[in-house]
């Protein structure tokens, strides 16, 4: 796995790594359990509950960390009430035996779980949901599938959640995710050195460094061209976004194909970017405006397909008859993608590198599927478009996840700031950028997410707010983003 990946596992590699340390390394079962519950009790402890802590625990190796986390707190001199809920012995009124609680811990279901919790844990699951005291999640939040993030029913909604040895992809993969809480990892006796490969990584700042820098014999265009085609009557703001973020990302020259009509427009406002303006009707581009888009592409060494196109039945039409057409490393964003709506295989055909990056909806509507539906099983959405595709795909949301259909990656550094309108356009310039400058697709994606997430926490730290971040801040902050090093997290 690349260095700069931080792992994430799915359950059978957190169970292969068990395996490992306790039949090939020797490790008792009984020292990493006790090790578990100990460091779970200490955390329960670091939240100083005021009144009797309850445990809620199951029968397997998580409700063996709950028993020994009980054992703990009562030593530590806190008042400790446990359940083992599948037993006769289990309260009848959940609601009951937890009320009044200074804490209370979830240790029912572990890493292996998947499916939908049956009763009585879903009773269980959801009268912690409803107590109203701090919830500790024993190695993740029962309910959530370890391995996506999917949640098929019932499921704790952790304010904390204790994680032994190593994070796991569904802690950091929405809706799992949002159970999670706060995400504390800590070691457990597993000796280091375990085989097997993780199933993805949270991506490292590390990252940025990949990317090349000017030296005194740089010039404008082996800095790296980018060109961005879109632009419709009342959207040309997409490409002024798309393009300043480009050239802020480190491009050395940037070009728009634009509709003749609307090229006025984009000068007086865009000094630094050049354009083509090109024939098209009734403000926006079409079938007669492919052939000077692709002469715009020539030269390329990345570009962008979509900032601004509109819906208009002709200039989805010309994107279906260009993408093809297009030699460069592509990024594809907004209607660029919406031209493509159940027409992903098209997009295997192309010759260069290809980088699609949807949102939920569109990803939906290039699989012919609900937004909800993609909401639900993100990773095996984003997944199974990058493979059909031959592409990259670039799932955005606050964990956005970069896929090849093989390779794994999920930003971990939230930026509620860029819920704004055009943050998608900023995003689909940084990533030509760091292409034209010569990243490897999957590289550049991943470099751009992360430099986005850390210039959108810029833009809310120096704006005030994240609620009154604009996307033109955020491309102010792009320099900070993209800083190795930086002091953005």
């Amino acid at each position: 796995m690349e260095a700069w990946l931080q792992p994430l596992y799915d359950a059978e590699g957190i169970r292969a790594i068990d395996r490992w340390a306790i039949e090939e390394q020797g490790v008792p079962s009984a020292q990493l359990m006790e090790a578990a519950g100990t460091a779970l009790a200490e955390a329960v402890a670091g939240l100083a509950p005021q009144g009797p802590v309850r445990i809620l625990c199951g029968k397997g190796n998580n409700g063996g960390d709950g028993e020994i986390a009980a054992h703990r707190l009562a030593e530590m001199g806190f008042e400790v009430e446990t359940t083992l809920i599948f037993s006769d012995e289990a309260p009848a009124d959940f609601d009951a035996w937890m009320a009044g609680s200074g804490a209370v811990v979830d240790a029912i279901f572990g890493t292996g779980f998947a499916g939908a919790p049956r009763e009585p844990a879903a009773a269980a699951i959801e009268a912690i949901n409803r107590c109203g005291a701090p919830v500790i999640a024993c190695d993740i939040a029962s309910g959530v599938d370890a391995s996506s993030g999917e949640i098929a029913g019932a499921a704790v909604e952790a304010d904390v959640t204790v994680s032994f040895h190593a994070a796991k992809l569904g802690q950091r993969i929405a809706p799992g995710k949002w159970h999670t809480g706060e995400l504390r990892l800590v070691p457990i006796g597993i000796p280091t050195g375990a085989p097997g490969e993780p199933s993805g990584g949270t991506i490292d700042p590390a990252v940025l460094a990949l990317a090349p820098r000017r030296g005194p014999r740089s010039t404008k265009f082996s800095s790296g061209q980018v060109t961005i085609a879109g632009g419709s009557r009342g959207l040309t703001g997409a490409l002024r976004m798309s393009s300043s973020a480009a050239i802020r990302a480190g491009a050395g020259y940037a070009t728009v194909a634009i509709p003749a009509e609307l090229e006025p427009v984009f000068e007086l406002g865009q000094p630094e970017v050049m354009s083509v303006g090109c024939p098209g009707g009734d403000g926006c581009l079409g079938p007669g405006s492919a052939e000077a888009v692709l002469a715009a592409f020539e030269r390329a060494a990345a570009g962008v397909l979509g900032p601004g196109l509109g819906r208009d039945p002709g200039a989805a039409e010309l994107a279906r008859e260009i993408v093809g057409a297009i030699e460069c490393p592509l990024v594809v964003d907004a209607d660029g993608l919406n031209a493509f709506a159940g027409q992903l295989p098209r997009f295997a055909a192309r010759e260069g590198a290809t980088i699609l990056t949807p949102h939920a909806g569109e990803l939906g509507r290039l699989l012919e599927r609900d937004s909800e539906e993609i909401g639900a099983h993100r990773l095996a959405a984003a997944r199974e478009a990058a493979t059909t595709a031959a592409a990259v795909v670039v799932l955005k949301g606050d964990d956005t996840i970069v896929t090849d259909g093989t390779r794994v990656a999920v930003n971990s550094i939230s930026a509620p700031a860029l819920a704004t309108a055009g943050s998608g356009d900023v995003l689909s310039g940084i990533t030509a950028a760091l292409l034209a400058r010569g990243l490897e697709p999957f590289a550049a994606a991943c470099a751009a997410v992360v430099a986005h997430a850390r210039a959108g926490r810029d833009a809310a730290a120096r704006i005030g707010s994240a609620e009154t971040v604009i996307a033109t801040d955020v491309i102010d902050s792009v320099p900070a983003g993209l800083l190795p090093g930086g002091t953005v997290e």
